[in-house]
Protein backbone atom coordinates (compact mmCIF):
# COMPACT_ATOMS: atom_id res chain seq x y z
CA UNK A 1 0.00 0.00 0.00
CA UNK A 2 1.38 3.60 -1.09
CA UNK A 3 1.91 6.03 1.96
CA UNK A 4 -1.47 8.37 0.30
CA UNK A 5 -3.22 5.11 0.39
CA UNK A 6 -2.09 4.06 4.27
CA UNK A 7 -2.39 7.99 5.07
CA UNK A 8 -6.20 8.46 3.90
CA UNK A 9 -7.43 4.66 4.70
CA UNK A 10 -6.20 5.28 8.57
CA UNK A 11 -8.47 6.27 11.40
CA UNK A 12 -9.27 10.38 12.23
CA UNK A 13 -11.22 12.20 14.38
CA UNK A 14 -13.20 14.94 14.29
CA UNK A 15 -13.63 16.57 17.41
CA UNK A 16 -15.02 13.40 19.80
CA UNK A 17 -16.18 11.79 16.51
CA UNK A 18 -13.67 8.70 15.64
CA UNK A 19 -14.06 7.75 12.03
CA UNK A 20 -12.51 4.63 10.31
CA UNK A 21 -10.87 6.30 7.58
CA UNK A 22 -10.38 9.94 6.26
CA UNK A 23 -12.47 9.11 2.79
CA UNK A 24 -15.71 11.48 2.98
CA UNK A 25 -19.07 11.11 0.23
CA UNK A 26 -19.56 14.70 -0.97
CA UNK A 27 -22.73 16.49 -0.72
CA UNK A 28 -24.55 16.19 -3.92
CA UNK A 29 -28.04 17.48 -4.78
CA UNK A 30 -30.32 14.13 -5.59
CA UNK A 31 -33.98 15.86 -5.74
CA UNK A 32 -35.05 12.37 -4.77
CA UNK A 33 -37.27 13.24 -1.55
CA UNK A 34 -41.05 13.14 -1.62
CA UNK A 35 -42.73 16.65 -2.68
CA UNK A 36 -42.83 16.64 1.45
CA UNK A 37 -39.00 17.08 1.16
CA UNK A 38 -39.13 13.71 3.42
CA UNK A 39 -36.26 10.95 3.05
CA UNK A 40 -37.68 8.18 0.79
CA UNK A 41 -36.59 3.97 1.16
CA UNK A 42 -34.40 4.46 -2.38
CA UNK A 43 -32.62 7.34 -0.46
CA UNK A 44 -31.86 4.98 2.65
CA UNK A 45 -30.40 2.27 -0.09
CA UNK A 46 -28.65 4.78 -1.55
CA UNK A 47 -26.81 6.16 1.83
CA UNK A 48 -26.40 3.08 2.89
CA UNK A 49 -24.18 1.35 0.41
CA UNK A 50 -21.47 4.18 0.67
CA UNK A 51 -21.40 2.70 4.71
CA UNK A 52 -21.30 -0.63 3.38
CA UNK A 53 -18.57 0.19 1.26
CA UNK A 54 -16.61 1.69 3.98
CA UNK A 55 -16.66 5.04 4.06
CA UNK A 56 -15.69 6.90 6.99
CA UNK A 57 -18.24 9.81 6.34
CA UNK A 58 -21.17 10.11 4.67
CA UNK A 59 -22.07 13.82 4.27
CA UNK A 60 -25.72 14.37 3.09
CA UNK A 61 -27.41 16.43 -0.05
CA UNK A 62 -28.07 19.94 1.34
CA UNK A 63 -31.34 20.01 3.62
CA UNK A 64 -33.29 22.78 3.83
CA UNK A 65 -33.45 24.48 7.38
CA UNK A 66 -36.96 26.16 7.50
CA UNK A 67 -40.33 26.33 5.53
CA UNK A 68 -40.06 29.71 4.51
CA UNK A 69 -37.19 31.15 1.89
CA UNK A 70 -34.87 27.82 2.81
CA UNK A 71 -36.01 25.44 0.03
CA UNK A 72 -34.14 25.47 -3.19
CA UNK A 73 -35.66 23.01 -5.96
CA UNK A 74 -39.17 21.08 -5.55
CA UNK A 75 -37.99 17.18 -4.26
CA UNK A 76 -35.67 18.34 -1.95
CA UNK A 77 -35.30 16.60 1.53
CA UNK A 78 -35.78 19.09 4.14
CA UNK A 79 -35.13 18.64 7.97
CA UNK A 80 -37.58 21.84 9.07
CA UNK A 81 -39.63 19.71 11.26
CA UNK A 82 -39.96 16.45 13.00
CA UNK A 83 -41.32 14.25 10.83
CA UNK A 84 -38.93 15.13 8.30
CA UNK A 85 -36.13 14.45 10.58
CA UNK A 86 -37.31 11.09 11.87
CA UNK A 87 -37.60 10.13 8.02
CA UNK A 88 -33.49 10.87 8.11
CA UNK A 89 -33.17 8.42 11.35
CA UNK A 90 -34.14 5.32 8.87
CA UNK A 91 -30.68 6.72 6.65
CA UNK A 92 -28.92 7.13 9.89
CA UNK A 93 -29.56 4.10 11.50
CA UNK A 94 -28.30 1.61 7.99
CA UNK A 95 -25.28 4.35 8.19
CA UNK A 96 -24.58 3.21 11.69
CA UNK A 97 -25.16 -0.33 11.43
CA UNK A 98 -22.36 -0.07 8.80
CA UNK A 99 -20.12 1.80 11.72
CA UNK A 100 -20.14 4.73 9.06
CA UNK A 101 -20.62 7.96 10.33
CA UNK A 102 -23.43 10.56 9.20
CA UNK A 103 -23.46 14.25 8.45
CA UNK A 104 -25.84 16.32 7.91
CA UNK A 105 -25.42 19.21 5.76
CA UNK A 106 -27.92 22.36 6.37
CA UNK A 107 -28.61 24.59 3.34
CA UNK A 108 -31.04 27.91 3.02
CA UNK A 109 -30.89 28.27 -1.56
CA UNK A 110 -31.95 32.11 -0.30
CA UNK A 111 -31.58 33.95 -4.55
CA UNK A 112 -31.20 30.51 -5.98
CA UNK A 113 -34.14 29.21 -4.88
CA UNK A 114 -35.84 27.91 -8.10
CA UNK A 115 -38.60 25.43 -5.91
CA UNK A 116 -40.13 26.71 -3.10
CA UNK A 117 -43.36 24.94 -1.78
CA UNK A 118 -43.52 27.46 1.05
CA UNK A 119 -43.37 30.50 -0.73
CA UNK A 120 -43.04 32.03 -4.19
CA UNK A 121 -40.91 34.62 -3.57
CA UNK A 122 -37.13 34.76 -3.06
CA UNK A 123 -35.03 36.29 -0.30
CA UNK A 124 -31.13 36.96 -0.57
CA UNK A 125 -28.78 39.90 1.14
CA UNK A 126 -29.44 42.39 -1.55
CA UNK A 127 -31.97 43.12 -4.31
CA UNK A 128 -30.04 41.71 -6.88
CA UNK A 129 -30.84 39.19 -9.59
CA UNK A 130 -28.46 36.11 -9.21
CA UNK A 131 -26.01 35.52 -12.45
CA UNK A 132 -26.69 32.57 -15.57
CA UNK A 133 -29.85 31.18 -15.31
CA UNK A 134 -31.77 28.34 -13.58
CA UNK A 135 -30.56 24.74 -13.62
CA UNK A 136 -33.11 22.77 -15.86
CA UNK A 137 -31.45 19.32 -14.17
CA UNK A 138 -32.90 20.71 -11.39
CA UNK A 139 -36.35 21.94 -12.77
CA UNK A 140 -35.57 25.32 -13.29
CA UNK A 141 -36.27 27.24 -16.36
CA UNK A 142 -34.99 31.11 -17.41
CA UNK A 143 -33.58 34.02 -15.15
CA UNK A 144 -33.34 33.65 -11.67
CA UNK A 145 -35.71 36.50 -9.85
CA UNK A 146 -34.90 39.05 -8.64
CA UNK A 147 -34.48 38.42 -4.84
CA UNK A 148 -36.05 41.04 -1.85
CA UNK A 149 -33.68 42.03 0.48
CA UNK A 150 -33.60 40.34 3.41
CA UNK A 151 -34.91 42.44 6.72
CA UNK A 152 -33.56 41.98 10.03
CA UNK A 153 -36.89 40.04 11.05
CA UNK A 154 -35.98 37.29 8.07
CA UNK A 155 -31.98 37.16 9.03
CA UNK A 156 -33.25 36.63 12.46
CA UNK A 157 -35.52 33.67 11.31
CA UNK A 158 -32.76 32.42 9.05
CA UNK A 159 -30.39 31.75 12.01
CA UNK A 160 -33.10 30.25 13.62
CA UNK A 161 -33.98 27.73 11.00
CA UNK A 162 -30.23 26.82 11.15
CA UNK A 163 -30.30 26.15 14.98
CA UNK A 164 -33.74 24.26 14.80
CA UNK A 165 -32.45 22.45 11.84
CA UNK A 166 -29.50 21.49 13.51
CA UNK A 167 -30.90 20.53 16.98
CA UNK A 168 -33.73 17.78 14.71
CA UNK A 169 -30.94 16.79 12.73
CA UNK A 170 -28.76 15.56 15.81
CA UNK A 171 -31.49 14.53 18.46
CA UNK A 172 -34.25 13.06 15.85
CA UNK A 173 -32.82 12.05 12.74
CA UNK A 174 -29.62 10.78 14.30
CA UNK A 175 -26.76 12.56 12.75
CA UNK A 176 -23.41 12.28 14.13
CA UNK A 177 -22.76 15.85 13.15
CA UNK A 178 -24.00 18.39 10.79
CA UNK A 179 -22.11 20.90 8.13
CA UNK A 180 -23.16 23.90 7.39
CA UNK A 181 -23.90 25.08 3.50
CA UNK A 182 -21.58 28.37 3.45
CA UNK A 183 -20.74 27.88 -0.48
CA UNK A 184 -21.48 27.40 -3.93
CA UNK A 185 -23.78 30.65 -4.41
CA UNK A 186 -26.42 29.36 -1.62
CA UNK A 187 -27.76 31.93 1.04
CA UNK A 188 -24.44 32.34 3.38
CA UNK A 189 -22.36 32.63 -0.06
CA UNK A 190 -24.34 35.47 -1.32
CA UNK A 191 -23.62 37.59 2.21
CA UNK A 192 -19.90 36.56 1.48
CA UNK A 193 -19.76 37.64 -1.67
CA UNK A 194 -18.78 40.83 -2.35
CA UNK A 195 -21.63 41.43 -5.64
CA UNK A 196 -24.53 39.75 -4.26
CA UNK A 197 -23.94 41.56 -0.55
CA UNK A 198 -24.77 45.59 -1.39
CA UNK A 199 -26.18 46.10 2.26
CA UNK A 200 -24.77 49.42 4.32
CA UNK A 201 -25.41 47.27 7.91
CA UNK A 202 -23.55 45.23 9.99
CA UNK A 203 -24.15 42.14 7.68
CA UNK A 204 -22.39 44.22 4.56
CA UNK A 205 -19.23 46.37 3.72
CA UNK A 206 -15.86 44.30 4.04
CA UNK A 207 -15.16 40.74 4.22
CA UNK A 208 -15.07 40.70 7.96
CA UNK A 209 -18.59 42.28 7.52
CA UNK A 210 -19.95 39.52 5.17
CA UNK A 211 -18.72 36.44 7.16
CA UNK A 212 -20.52 37.45 10.02
CA UNK A 213 -23.68 35.75 8.75
CA UNK A 214 -21.85 32.30 8.70
CA UNK A 215 -20.11 32.92 12.11
CA UNK A 216 -23.87 33.96 13.28
CA UNK A 217 -25.43 30.61 12.07
CA UNK A 218 -22.62 28.72 13.26
CA UNK A 219 -22.69 30.60 16.89
CA UNK A 220 -26.40 29.23 16.58
CA UNK A 221 -25.74 25.89 16.09
CA UNK A 222 -23.26 25.18 18.34
CA UNK A 223 -25.22 26.26 21.05
CA UNK A 224 -27.95 24.02 19.69
CA UNK A 225 -26.50 20.64 19.61
CA UNK A 226 -23.84 21.35 22.30
CA UNK A 227 -20.07 20.52 22.45
CA UNK A 228 -20.72 16.80 21.44
CA UNK A 229 -21.58 16.47 17.76
CA UNK A 230 -18.97 18.00 15.62
CA UNK A 231 -20.21 21.15 13.78
CA UNK A 232 -17.99 22.63 10.44
CA UNK A 233 -18.44 25.03 7.73
CA UNK A 234 -18.06 24.64 3.60
CA UNK A 235 -16.78 27.14 1.49
CA UNK A 236 -16.33 27.90 -1.69
CA UNK A 237 -14.61 30.68 -4.10
CA UNK A 238 -17.45 29.06 -7.09
CA UNK A 239 -21.05 28.99 -7.04
CA UNK A 240 -23.41 27.00 -8.82
CA UNK A 241 -24.41 29.62 -10.83
CA UNK A 242 -20.85 31.43 -11.15
CA UNK A 243 -17.96 29.14 -11.65
CA UNK A 244 -15.17 31.18 -12.01
CA UNK A 245 -15.53 33.80 -9.06
CA UNK A 246 -12.56 34.48 -7.02
CA UNK A 247 -12.88 36.06 -3.63
CA UNK A 248 -12.10 40.30 -3.98
CA UNK A 249 -8.91 40.65 -1.71
CA UNK A 250 -7.56 37.43 -3.16
CA UNK A 251 -5.10 35.87 -0.26
CA UNK A 252 -6.19 38.48 2.07
CA UNK A 253 -9.65 37.45 2.04
CA UNK A 254 -8.72 33.89 2.59
CA UNK A 255 -6.92 34.97 5.79
CA UNK A 256 -10.48 36.54 7.34
CA UNK A 257 -12.65 33.72 5.91
CA UNK A 258 -10.58 31.23 7.65
CA UNK A 259 -9.08 32.77 10.72
CA UNK A 260 -12.84 33.86 11.48
CA UNK A 261 -14.01 30.34 11.15
CA UNK A 262 -11.17 29.13 13.07
CA UNK A 263 -11.42 31.90 15.97
CA UNK A 264 -15.32 31.22 15.84
CA UNK A 265 -14.20 27.44 17.18
CA UNK A 266 -15.38 25.01 13.97
CA UNK A 267 -14.75 21.83 14.48
CA UNK A 268 -13.96 21.68 10.39
CA UNK A 269 -13.55 23.35 7.43
CA UNK A 270 -14.77 21.49 4.19
CA UNK A 271 -13.22 23.31 1.27
CA UNK A 272 -14.54 23.01 -2.61
CA UNK A 273 -13.27 23.96 -5.56
CA UNK A 274 -13.72 22.91 -9.32
CA UNK A 275 -10.01 21.91 -9.19
CA UNK A 276 -8.96 21.52 -5.37
CA UNK A 277 -5.21 20.93 -6.11
CA UNK A 278 -4.74 24.24 -8.25
CA UNK A 279 -3.75 28.09 -6.98
CA UNK A 280 -6.81 29.79 -5.49
CA UNK A 281 -6.20 32.91 -7.01
CA UNK A 282 -3.71 34.05 -10.28
CA UNK A 283 -1.50 35.89 -7.99
CA UNK A 284 0.43 33.23 -6.09
CA UNK A 285 0.54 29.84 -5.87
CA UNK A 286 -1.39 28.35 -2.89
CA UNK A 287 -4.48 26.31 -3.34
CA UNK A 288 -7.30 26.92 -0.79
CA UNK A 289 -6.29 24.14 1.15
CA UNK A 290 -3.48 25.37 1.76
CA UNK A 291 -4.63 28.77 2.52
CA UNK A 292 -7.18 26.91 4.74
CA UNK A 293 -4.57 25.16 6.92
CA UNK A 294 -2.46 28.39 6.82
CA UNK A 295 -4.84 30.34 8.54
CA UNK A 296 -6.99 27.80 10.39
CA UNK A 297 -3.95 25.61 11.95
CA UNK A 298 -5.71 23.51 14.20
CA UNK A 299 -8.78 23.09 12.25
CA UNK A 300 -9.75 19.89 10.22
CA UNK A 301 -9.54 20.53 6.66
CA UNK A 302 -11.95 18.37 3.85
CA UNK A 303 -10.68 18.62 0.71
CA UNK A 304 -13.48 18.20 -2.34
CA UNK A 305 -13.00 18.76 -6.40
CA UNK A 306 -11.74 16.57 -8.96
CA UNK A 307 -9.75 14.54 -6.63
CA UNK A 308 -10.23 10.93 -7.92
CA UNK A 309 -6.73 10.93 -9.20
CA UNK A 310 -4.63 9.71 -6.20
CA UNK A 311 -1.82 12.02 -7.63
CA UNK A 312 -4.18 14.87 -7.06
CA UNK A 313 -5.90 13.90 -3.93
CA UNK A 314 -2.50 13.04 -2.70
CA UNK A 315 -1.12 16.80 -3.73
CA UNK A 316 -4.44 18.14 -1.35
CA UNK A 317 -2.70 16.21 1.86
CA UNK A 318 0.32 17.18 0.88
CA UNK A 319 -1.05 21.11 1.19
CA UNK A 320 -2.46 20.45 4.27
CA UNK A 321 -5.86 18.61 3.69
CA UNK A 322 -6.91 15.86 6.83
CA UNK A 323 -9.61 14.59 4.56
CA UNK A 324 -10.68 13.85 0.62
CA UNK A 325 -14.46 14.24 -0.36
CA UNK A 326 -15.51 12.82 -3.34
CA UNK A 327 -18.50 13.33 -5.13
CA UNK A 328 -18.85 11.42 -8.89
CA UNK A 329 -16.04 9.33 -7.97
CA UNK A 330 -18.24 8.14 -5.08
CA UNK A 331 -20.97 7.47 -7.54
CA UNK A 332 -19.44 5.53 -9.37
CA UNK A 333 -17.59 3.31 -6.77
CA UNK A 334 -19.59 3.11 -3.70
CA UNK A 335 -16.81 0.80 -2.25
CA UNK A 336 -13.97 2.96 -3.07
CA UNK A 337 -12.45 2.75 0.33
CA UNK A 338 -12.57 -1.17 -0.19
CA UNK A 339 -10.96 -0.71 -3.74
CA UNK A 340 -8.13 1.39 -2.55
CA UNK A 341 -7.39 -1.20 0.25
CA UNK A 342 -7.10 -4.26 -2.05
CA UNK A 343 -5.13 -2.32 -4.88
CA UNK A 344 -8.60 -2.55 -7.58
CA UNK A 345 -9.27 -0.56 -10.03
CA UNK A 346 -12.04 2.26 -9.91
CA UNK A 347 -14.52 2.16 -12.09
CA UNK A 348 -15.24 5.20 -14.17
CA UNK A 349 -18.13 7.50 -13.94
CA UNK A 350 -21.26 7.36 -16.11
CA UNK A 351 -23.29 9.96 -15.96
CA UNK A 352 -26.27 8.21 -16.25
CA UNK A 353 -26.39 7.61 -12.49
CA UNK A 354 -26.83 11.41 -12.01
CA UNK A 355 -30.26 11.76 -12.12
CA UNK A 356 -32.86 11.13 -9.20
CA UNK A 357 -31.90 8.12 -6.87
CA UNK A 358 -35.38 6.16 -8.05
CA UNK A 359 -33.92 6.18 -11.65
CA UNK A 360 -30.58 4.28 -10.97
CA UNK A 361 -31.00 0.22 -11.39
CA UNK A 362 -31.48 -1.78 -8.27
CA UNK A 363 -28.14 -3.44 -9.03
CA UNK A 364 -26.39 -0.06 -8.73
CA UNK A 365 -27.80 0.49 -5.17
CA UNK A 366 -26.57 -2.66 -3.64
CA UNK A 367 -22.56 -3.47 -2.58
CA UNK A 368 -21.94 -6.71 -1.67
Amino acid sequence: MNDYNQQILSHYDIGDLRLRNRLAVAPMTRVSATEAGLATPEMARYYERFAKGDFGLIITEGLYTDQKYAQGYPFQPGISDVEQALAWRVVTDLIHAHKGAAFAQLMHAGALSQGNRFETATAAPSSVRPKGTQMKFYYGEGQYPIPQAMTDEDIADAITGFAQAATLATRDAGFDGVEIHGANGYLLDQFLSDYTNQRQDRWGGNVRARIGLTLEVFKAVRAAVGAGAPVGVRISQSKVNDHAHKWEGGEAAAEVIFGSLKDAGVDFIHVTEFEAWQPAFAEGNSSLVELARRYAPKVAIIANGGLDKSQRAGQVVRDGADMIALGKAALANPDLPRRLATHTDLARFDTSILGPIADIKDSELNVA
